[in-house]
């Protein structure tokens, strides 16, 4: 498709899609906070409850990068 590969589409994706995605869905998080006026300890636990799973992921990327490094 237009001169790429799938992997090439894929990592990508993967990559730079993922991120954008994620840094959209914490951009949701604070609307969230903001709208029902969570205070800064609400939007403390909205932002440590649902983006612990973006965390996650985030640090299985570095592990895996570390890993494969040495």
């Amino acid at each position: 498709m237009f001169g790429y590969t799938e992997v090439q589409i894929s990592h990508f994706f993967m990559t730079y899609g993922l991120g954008a995605f994620m840094l959209f869905m914490l951009f949701i998080i604070g609307h969230l906070a903001w709208e029902s006026k969570a205070g800064k300890f609400g939007a403390f636990v909205l932002m440590l409850g649902l983006g612990f799973g973006m965390f996650g992921f985030i640090f299985k990327l570095i592990l895996e990068w570390y890993l494969t490094k040495s």
